[in-house]
């Protein structure tokens, strides 16, 4: 009975042991196939994320990590501009200083050849000097869309709008544009001595993004200009892609708040208090490539107390080719002079 007992004992246990056994293997096996699920499943998705990246950003590379992926899509957008540019530059190379571009008055498509868009940085209240200017150099009517289609050079007037938008002096502005239809308005400016640095960067803004030309040219509405002097000179150079143009100076940096000029960042101008090197703003050219890295930037891009300076400092940092151009001296009155001022 003994025996028989324990032969009883060893069969229930042997059989809870199979049991046992076959619920693990069982475990095992749906584990095993639930990772299995899970991993393909992961890889999928990993698949699909990094074909769907390639796809978005052009960049036809796989992720290599989440931060990679994030700084990918935050500068795609740059990316794509940065590309056109490239290509901008390599087609200017291709055709001299011939770009393509349609008229936006014209409403046709006929190719034009724009080497140069002036601004003439105007305010309220100088009606005088821009007529003198439409009497002395910048045409009107037919013949300032002449000027654009046989030498490449567009001229308009820069001004902004007033604090009190509508009033009298936007009136005024609005009026005299439709007889001469030679403005840039900008709508984002407002009409300030302390804007003006901010109104000359909003030129640069605009021309590049509205004409596809080879130079922008900022000048002052006293300031008269030799046209074909001007085109000369710039076509001497259309082989440098990033190119500031001017007669070059550094002027002293004045600290007291209570001078004309002052300069609340006068300390980043060190001991010496005297500028970097730039461009007089009466009168300077900048080549495409710079004008839309101001586009590209502006939000970034700091302002100065002087127009000039806040230009020059854009570009001190840069990879750019500084043009010290005694014809850009508009008081030297040297021989084949671009400018002179009033």
């Amino acid at each position: 009975m003994h025996s028989r007992a324990s032969s009883n004992r060893l069969s229930a246990s042997a059989f809870q042991s199979r049991v046992s056994t076959l619920f693990l293997s069982m475990f095992a096996i749906m584990a095993t196939v639930y990772v299995a699920g899970r991993l393909w499943q992961d890889a999928q998705n990993r698949v699909y994320v990094i074909k769907e990246l390639d796809r978005r950003t052009g960049q036809g590379q796989s992720a290599i990590s989440v931060d990679d992926t994030l700084k990918i899509i935050t500068c795609r957008e740059q990316q794509k501009k940065l590309a056109a540019l490239e290509m901008e530059l390599a087609k200017a190379r291709q055709e001299g200083f011939v770009s393509k571009h349609s008229s936006d008055n014209s409403g046709t498509n006929t190719k034009k050849k724009i080497l140069a868009v002036i601004g003439i940085i105007t305010k309220f209240g100088r009606k005088n000097n821009r007529v003198a200017i439409r009497k002395a150099w910048m045409p009107t009517g037919a013949a300032l869309k002449k000027l654009q289609d046989e030498k490449g050079i567009i001229a308009r007037f820069v001004i902004g709008r007033s604090a009190n938008r509508g009033d009298s002096l936007d009136r005024e502005i609005d009026n005299e544009n439709g007889q001469s239809n030679d403005f840039i308005i900008l709508k984002d400016s407002t009409e300030a001595p302390e804007e003006h640095p901010q109104k000359s960067k909003l030129f640069l803004i605009h021309a590049v993004e509205h004409w596809d030309a080879e130079f922008y040219v900022k000048v002052n509405d006293d300031v008269y200009i030799n046209i074909d002097a001007l085109g000369a000179s710039l076509a001497n150079h259309l082989d440098k892609s990033r190119v500031y143009i001017g007669c070059m100076k550094s002027g002293e940096v004045f600290s007291e708040p209570t001078h004309k000029w002052y300069e609340p960042d006068w300390w980043k101008f060190g001991d010496g208090k005297s500028y970097l090197r730039h461009a007089s703003g009466e009168i300077y050219a900048i080549s495409r490539a710079l004008a839309q890295f101001v586009s590209i930037n502006r939000s970034i891009l700091r302002t100065y107390t002087h127009d000039d300076v806040s230009t020059g400092s854009w570009f001190i940092g840069l990879d750019v080719k500084h043009v010290d151009e005694g014809k850009f001296c508009c008081s030297s009155w040297s021989s084949g002079a671009v400018c002179s001022a009033a």
